[in-house]
């Protein structure tokens, strides 16, 4: 095809930014959904800790149908059910997600749900022994969803869910682009309510990401110009966390470069294309959903370096344009020395974060490596089965021995 040759794709979306975000807008955009019955479904601490969900009642009047409050961390399958039996018993119409990417993410699979008839363990993605796997088609209709994050996480103008469920060897995955949210807000207040500690964390996964999403070449030019403002967004807004935690317009920033770069993925992003400096979403993922006190943020900070170290193969255009982006590229500089300056600059920027940069560092047992590397091979988004179990599980070993 030829270089001006791409397709691109959207979804019907509202956005409403600022003080008071909720007051001024929550209403009408329930009302334009059509609901009379909106139920808030959130964490403990949203519903016990802040005043938002409070806030939320008192925007949508006789439109509140209640809230539950019991989402885990990790959107827990069991959370999920008893969210959706909760939704159900007061004739929910539309789903308020009130959180971080747990809460987002549990959110669009109690819509899944609550509206499709078959069992949740056969509508998830499924693993075929010796083919590849697949995620069954969801029609039903599902009823509309209003996001409100407070944290800038990337999950929030999503349609992929993952749970944590203990019983099983696998998260429970689904996809369902009708799960996507009518309207997202950015409130001020709602977003100052997250901790230190979380906002931290979650800000660290969506740099991290848009430091990968950086090395990739020949994008065109929707998708790379709303990743190269998201990146921008991130670069000046990430650092300054830790000084200017009561700063809403670092936090906004920040939610703005995580909304740009989900856009720019529909538009041809390719998120987990793997390569040296995308760190390894699915290593990643395996720590956070098996060691409680691991956040994705910590999860991902402690292998991205190392990733980037022991890959064999670098591209010496994509190396420079990260390093360029970052500011520690030298015009005499290959590719792999490039690499390594990238490698540098992102553990000490971590480090300055408060972050940790080794396994080791996360109270992880060194002896847990293989079986952490085990649980990397169902994950959709990291290996659809295209590679081997085998071939995966060793390259999860030889980078979680690079990290410790």
């Amino acid at each position: 095809m030829p270089d001006t040759a791409f397709r691109a794709a959207s979804h019907s979306w509202r956005l409403y930014c600022g003080p008071s975000a909720i007051e001024n807008g929550l209403k009408e955009s329930v009302q334009r959904a059509g609901s009379k019955r909106a139920f808030v479904v959130c964490s403990p601490s949203v519903n016990r800790k802040t005043d938002t969900v409070q806030r939320i009642a008192a925007a949508l009047g006789g439109l509140y149908a209640g809230v539950f409050d019991g989402i885990e961390k990790d959107s827990t399958y069991a959370s999920v059910v008893a969210a959706k039996t909760a939704a159900q018993a007061v004739g929910a119409d539309l789903l308020i997600a009130v959180g971080g990417g747990s809460v987002i993410v549990a959110v669009r699979a109690v819509a899944i749900f609550m509206a499709e008839p078959g069992d949740p363990f056969q509508i998830m993605t499924q693993y075929p022994e010796g083919a590849p796997a697949f995620s069954p088609r969801l029609m039903a209709p599902k009823p509309p969803i209003i996001n409100i994050p407070t944290t800038p996480t990337s999950a929030m103008n999503r349609a992929g869910t993952g749970l944590k469920n203990p019983d099983l060897d696998q998260r429970m995955e689904y996809f369902d682009p009708k799960t996507r949210p009518q309207a997202i807000f950015f409130d001020d207040d709602a977003l100052l309510t997250a901790p230190p500690n979380l906002i931290r964390s979650t800000a660290t996964t969506l740099f991290a990401g848009l430091v990968s999403s950086m090395s990739q070449l020949g994008l065109n030019p929707l998708a790379e110009g709303d990743r190269n403002h998201a990146f921008a967004l991130a670069f000046a807004a990430y650092p300054r966390l830790v000084e200017e935690l009561e700063n809403p317009v670092l936090r906004t920033n920040l939610c703005v470069a995580a909304f740009l770069m989900n856009r720019a993925e529909d538009d041809g992003l390719r998120r987990f294309r793997g390569g040296p400096f995308s760190g390894n979403y699915a290593v990643s993922t395996a720590l956070h959903v098996h060691y409680p006190h691991v956040g994705q943020g910590e999860s991902t900070s402690v292998v991205h370096a190392s990733k980037i170290r022991i890959s064999e193969t670098i591209d010496t255009p994509s190396a420079r344009q990260v390093a360029q982006a970052l500011g520690v590229w030298h015009s005499n500089m290959d590719g792999r020395q490039a690499a390594l300056s990238v490698a540098d600059w992102l553990d000490d920027i971590y480090t300055r974060m408060g972050m940790p940069t080794r396994l080791r560092q996360i109270d992880i047992p060194r002896g847990d490596i293989r079986s952490i590397a085990n649980d990397t091979v169902k994950n959709f988004n990291a290996n659809a089965g295209i590679r081997s179990a085998a071939d995966q599980i060793e390259d999860a070993v030889r980078l979680l021995e690079a990290a410790y």
